[in-house]
């Protein structure tokens, strides 16, 4: 009886801290996504760096968007490169 009540307990602390983890996991994505367009340019630096590992179309679209609007050179010439990178791999199949 206790190891049926305690794996229910096990479980139910499973479930609730992978439903926190996608909260969790959701508002960075967001959060990031909003930081490419700050008025911080550390904090565009560091949404470019993040946005370096996900090679996705969207990407690819929110980059094109962010180097229209960049007026520093030195990071549009790195959101130029980072487009590049994705297209690229989206061109591999990856």
């Amino acid at each position: 009886m206790r190891l049926a009540r305690g794996s229910g307990f096990s479980l139910l602390g499973f479930t609730a801290g992978t439903v926190a983890g996608l909260f969790v996991w959701s508002g960075i994505r967001h959060n990031f996504r909003r930081e490419l367009f700050s008025r911080r340019p550390l904090a565009r630096f560091v949404a470019l760096t993040y946005l370096r590992s996900r090679p996705t179309l969207e990407t690819a679209r929110l980059l094109q968007d962010y180097i229209r609007w960049e007026q520093r050179p030195a990071l549009r010439r790195r959101g130029v490169r980072l487009l590049q990178n994705v297209e690229s791999q989206l061109g591999d199949g990856n």
